[in-house]
């Protein structure tokens, strides 16, 4: 199932919240929520907006940077990596 950027962690649904909310977050930065460079909201705001706990948030903001579509700056949070366009990727 694929989530958007505007779409809610479901209890219910089959797939683990983590894993909603690394959908989540990833429709949030593809959608130009948050830049390149730029800080996503902490584990605390993410967990409480959400409804879930830091440990979930934790391990679905993991799961995005293992992709490459985040990193951590330690003692500062957590940015959005730049993304390579295919145009850049083809070397052009």
């Amino acid at each position: 199932m694929e989530y958007g950027p505007d779409d809610q962690v479901e209890r219910d649904a089959p797939e683990p919240p983590f894993q909603q909310l690394a959908e989540i977050l990833r429709a949030r930065v593809t959608r130009g929520d948050w830049k390149p460079n730029r800080a996503i909201p902490s584990e605390n705001a993410l967990a409480e907006h959400y409804g879930l706990s830091r440990p979930t948030v934790r391990r679905a903001i993991a799961a995005l940077a293992d992709n490459g579509l985040v990193y951590a700056v330690s003692g500062r949070g957590t940015y959005v990596a730049e993304q390579k366009t295919d145009e850049s990727a083809a070397g052009e």
